[in-house]
């Protein structure tokens, strides 16, 4: 969660329409938090069931159709964000795409760094 939380604060830093707003630092970080939350439940319910009807457009595409399924995810997220009144925006696709794709990047490079407990 927290992995998550900071993959999205380094998305809204970087692209212009993701926006956290907030007053403190406290604030913002704690509407990340919240948001990762919502973003973690909302792929773990919907992304499994996208990937088997979708199936086919994965294979068709060489997977690249998960970008577009990443970015639909970001764009729930910012819309279940805003009707929880959590100062979380994404603007429109584009936004939702490069976001998508920072994300995944932020939260691979963070695992990477953190020790895996199965031991």
């Amino acid at each position: 969660m927290v992995i998550s939380a900071i993959a999205l604060w380094v998305a809204s830093a970087v692209v212009d329409g993701i926006d956290v707003q907030g007053g403190s630092t406290g604030e913002k970080a704690l509407t990340l938090l919240v948001v990762a939350v919502i973003f973690g439940i909302i792929n773990a319910v919907l992304k499994p069931v996208i990937k088997v009807l979708g199936c086919v457009f994965y294979i068709v595409t060489l997977g690249l159709i998960a970008l577009v399924v990443n970015a639909g995810l970001l764009m729930l997220t910012s819309w279940v964000a805003g009707k929880l009144d959590l100062p979380f925006h994404v603007e429109w696709f584009w936004p939702a795409f490069w976001g998508a794709i920072i994300i995944g990047v932020v939260s691979w490079l963070l695992n990477l760094f953190v020790a895996d407990d199965e031991n």
